[in-house]
C-alpha cells in the first residue's frame, strides 16, 4: 500500500529560523515540480490491498531527483540530507524522524519496483510543467549522439575468463560443489599474464585450454540441480558462459570483428563503441542518443545496444521531438555522421532550415547561427557527461542505462532552468505561471 497525497511537515516558523535563502535552488524546484500530478501516476505501481503502508511517494521520489541533482549515490544522498536544512526541505523530511527516515536499500527498491516507466512518468511530468509555462522553445533542434559507459572494468579476453571462473565458483560453493579445477594453478596463471601481459594471445590460448573441461562440467551440473532459484541462475550463467566460450573460440581462430562482443559478464548490454576521439578511441557500454533547443535544454534521449548507424536515427528521433515538443523545429543542426541525402530533404515543407555539418546545407544569412548551433551542441554534451552525470550509469544493462538516463535528464533540465532563473532570462509572465 502506499499514500496518494502528502502534507507539508514544516511550519512557517520552522521555514523563518531555517532556512535563511529564500532563492536558494532547492526552494525555487520544490515549488516548481509537480508532486502531486507525479504521485497519482505512480501510485498504480503499488498493490492498495496488500502489504504495511510504504514510504511517502513524495520522499522517495524527491530524494531520487536529489540524488542525480547532486551526483550523490544512495547512501550519500540520505547523510547530505541529514546535515542539510535545504534538502530537509526539498525532501520534506521533519525533525522527529531525521535520523530513521530513510534506508539506502528503499531507494534502490523504488526505482527497481517503478523500473524504466516510473523514472520517464517523473522525467515526463517535469518537463511537460517547465514546457506549458513557456520555459521551453521549440525553434530549434540540436542533435548528436554519445556514449553512456557501463560501470565496469576495461575488459580483455583473458579477464573475461578469469571472472568467468570466479562466478563458477560461486554458485559451486552455493550448491555445496568443491571446485573442479585446480585454482591454485589458475591463480599463478594470472599473475604470470600480469607479469608479462603484452603475450595475450598465448596466455589466452592456456586459459581457454583450462576453461573448456571446467565450463562442461558446469554444465553437466545442471541436470542434477533441483527446481530452485540457484538452478535458475546456473542455468543463466550458463548461457553466459555459452556466448563467451564461442567468442573466445573466434579470437582465437583470428578474426577480429566479432558481432556483439561479450565485453561483462555483469553487464550483458555492453558493447565496444567507437568514439570520435583519439583517446580513448573505444568506451563500453550503450549508444546515447540527445537532442537539444538552443537554450540547451535536453528535449528527448534514446538508448541502444551498441552502435547503430546515426544516419538511421535522425527520422526517429526528429519524430520523437517533434510528439514532445509539439511542433517540428524550425531548424534542424547536426554533425556529418547525420549527413545523406534523405535525411537533408525529410520533412522539408515543415523545417525550414536544415544543417548537417556542412555550410552549405543552409543559405548565408543562416550560417552563422548554425555554426554557432553546432559548437553550442558540443558545449551542452560536455555539460551533460562532465557536470550532470552522463559519463557513466551506475546502473548496468539496457534497462538500467535508460532508467539513468531518465533521473539524469530530469535532473539536467532542473539545472538549465535554475540557470535561466539565475541569470533572469525568464520571462515574467512564465515566472507567474511557475508562482515564483
Amino acid at each position: 500500500m502506499i499514500a496518494q497525497t502528502f502534507q507539508d511537515a514544516f511550519s512557517p516558523q520552522w521555514i523563518k529560523t531555517h532556512l535563511t535563502n529564500p532563492t536558494h535552488d532547492l526552494i525555487l524546484l520544490r515549488h516548481i515540480i509537480p508532486w502531486q500530478p507525479i504521485m497519482e501516476r505512480l501510485v498504480p505501481f503499488y498493490n492498495p490491498q496488500k502489504g504495511r503502508t510504504g514510504h511517502s511517494l513524495r520522499l522517495l521520489v524527491a530524494t531520487s531527483i536529489l540524488c542525480r541533482l547532486r551526483q550523490l549515490s544512495d547512501r550519500k544522498v540520505i547523510e547530505n540530507i541529514q546535515e542539510n536544512r535545504y534538502m530537509q526541505y526539498f525532501c520534506t523530511v521533519p525533525d522527529q524522524r531525521l535520523m530513521t527516515f530513510l534506508n539506502p536499500s528503499t531507494l534502490c527498491r523504488f526505482r527497481k519496483r517503478i523500473g524504466t516507466e516510473g523514472t520517464l512518468i517523473i522525467e515526463e511530468r517535469v518537463f511537460e510543467h517547465l514546457k506549458r509555462a513557456a520555459v521551453i522553445d521549440a525553434d530549434m533542434m540540436l542533435m548528436d549522439t554519445t556514449v553512456l559507459e557501463s560501470p565496469i572494468m576495461y575488459p580483455t579476453d583473458i579477464r573475461l575468463i578469469y571472472k568467468a571462473f570466479d562466478k563458477m565458483a560461486a554458485l559451486a560453493t552455493e550448491a555445496q560443489l568443491d571446485r573442479w579445477w585446480d585454482h591454485a594453478q589458475l591463480k599463478q596463471r594470472w599473475r604470470a599474464y600480469h607479469l608479462n601481459p603484452k603475450d595475450r594471445l598465448t596466455y589466452l590460448s592456456e586459459f581457454y585450454a583450462v576453461f573448456v573441461p571446467a565450463f562442461e562440467r558446469f554444465a553437466a551440473h545442471l541436470a542434477h540441480l533441483p527446481q530452485s532459484p540457484l538452478r535458475q541462475r546456473w542455468s543463466h550463467l550458463l548461457a553466459v558462459l555459452t556466448i563467451l566460450e564461442k567468442q573466445t573460440q573466434q579470437k582465437l581462430a583470428g578474426h577480429r570483428h566479432i558481432d556483439n562482443r561479450l565485453v561483462s559478464l555483469d553487464d550483458l548490454d555492453a558493447r565496444p563503441i567507437k568514439k570520435g576521439k583519439s583517446h580513448p578511441s573505444t568506451a563500453f557500454g550503450t549508444t546515447l542518443q540527445m537532442t537539444f533547443n538552443r537554450q540547451g535544454f535536453m528535449i528527448t534521449t534514446d538508448n541502444f545496444i551498441g552502435q547503430p548507424n546515426d544516419t538511421t536515427l535522425y527520422g526517429p528521433t526528429l519524430e520523437r521531438f517533434r510528439k514532445r515538443m509539439q511542433a517540428y523545429p524550425g531548424t534542424a543542426v547536426t554533425d556529418l555522421g547525420f549527413r545523406s541525402a534523405n535525411n537533408l530533404k525529410r520533412n522539408a515543407q515543415q523545417i525550414d532550415h536544415v544543417f548537417m555539418g556542412r555550410s552549405s546545407d543552409v543559405e548565408e544569412p543562416q550560417q552563422e547561427a548554425c555554426r554557432q548551433a553546432r559548437s553550442a551542441t558540443e558545449g551542452f554534451l560536455a555539460v551533460a557527461k562532465h557536470l550532470r552525470g552522463f559519463a557513466r550509469s551506475l546502473s548496468r544493462g539496457l534497462q538500467g542505462a535508460i532508467l539513468w538516463t531518465r533521473l539524469s535528464q530530469c535532473a539536467y533540465n532542473l539545472q538549465k532552468f535554475l540557470q535561466l532563473s539565475r541569470a533572469e532570462a525568464l520571462e515574467e509572465s512564465t515566472l507567474i505561471k511557475l508562482r515564483l
